[in-house]
């Protein structure tokens, strides 16, 4: 199968690209500089240079492949406008990456959500997440409307090694560079928030499986597990070496340094349950979170 990625280059693209190369499938990527181009070629991507902004390179590779893999950004709507355009009517696959951000709350470590929410469950998002929201709509609603496969997948707190050019996530390296700073593990507020989380492996897995047997307007959620930002922080500083110590910043400093979208990865309920991945046949592998951050090299 010919299979067209944007975000080649990236953490998340970057791994399902070179899983699907091992798989046999046909790859290629989009990315933006010559260097990194060369770099995908190196690893039996091929490399097509452009943008998200460019509307007749998208179209192109897209019409040309069997199936299309959006992870260059979950808010870029130009882009999924010209992909969902692109392939009307063909009947191909188009899987668009969203984030767990789009369910997060504005709790500001101060509480814990107890239940998680499933695909299923009714949620209000924060107005810095509806845009997010309505272009995952309009994604699986191409599947009724506009002849498309279209899929959503809704990664958490992803951790993990990247099998691609960018071997690390978002998250947990920002919360860990900022701990080595202020010499402890560090949460926002009170901490006690909780964030679902997957490791990388386990979500390109999902991709793959999705790839194969996901019906068009399919939404999945891709979690193995949560922790709150405090244990988090805990299992942070004992990598460091700093013996578990942790230490409690206001969640304006967050807000300040790294923005809204800090704000709701750094300190807000995104508490989930992957049970439409589960019911498709999807069974996460690798360790646990707090397993992973432990089998670390202390630095």
């Amino acid at each position: 199968m010919k299979v067209f990625i944007t975000g080649a280059t990236g953490y998340i693209g970057g791994s399902i690209a070179e899983m699907l190369v091992a798989a046999g499938h046909s790859v290629t990527g989009l990315v933006r500089a010559d260097e990194k181009a060369l770099l995908l070629k190196a690893r039996g991507i091929a490399p097509i240079l452009g943008t998200m902004d460019d509307n007749a390179i998208l179209t192109e590779s897209a019409q040309a492949a069997d199936a299309v893999i959006h992870t260059a950004s979950a808010d870029h709507p130009a882009s999924v406008v010209a992909l969902v355009t692109a392939l009307e009517r063909s009947g191909k696959t188009l899987i668009h990456t969203t984030g767990s951000a789009i369910v997060a709350d504005h709790a500001d470590g101060e509480y814990a959500t107890k239940t998680p929410l499933t695909e299923d469950s009714y949620f209000e998002p924060v107005p810095f997440r509806r845009a997010r929201v309505d272009m995952n709509r309009y994604i699986r609603q191409a599947a009724m409307e506009k002849g498309v496969r279209s899929i959503v997948i809704c990664p958490t707190m992803v951790y993990g090694t990247g099998r691609g050019l960018q071997a690390d996530s978002d998250q947990i390296p920002k919360l860990t560079a900022l701990s080595r700073q202020i010499g402890a593990g560090v949460y926002f507020g009170k901490g006690l928030s909780y964030y679902s989380n997957v490791h990388i492996d386990d979500l390109v897995d999902l991709y793959l499986l999705a790839m194969e047997k996901a019906p068009g307007g399919s939404f999945f959620f891709a979690e193995n597990g949560h922790s709150s930002f405090k244990d988090l922080a805990g299992l942070i500083s004992n990598h460091l070496g700093f013996g578990g110590k942790t230490v409690s910043l206001p969640v304006e400093q967050v807000i300040q340094q790294y923005g809204e979208y800090a704000r709701l990865g750094a300190a807000s309920n995104s508490y989930v349950k992957a049970v439409n991945a589960r019911r498709l046949g999807w069974s996460p592998k690798a360790p646990s979170l707090a397993d992973w951050i432990k089998s670390l090299p202390c630095v």
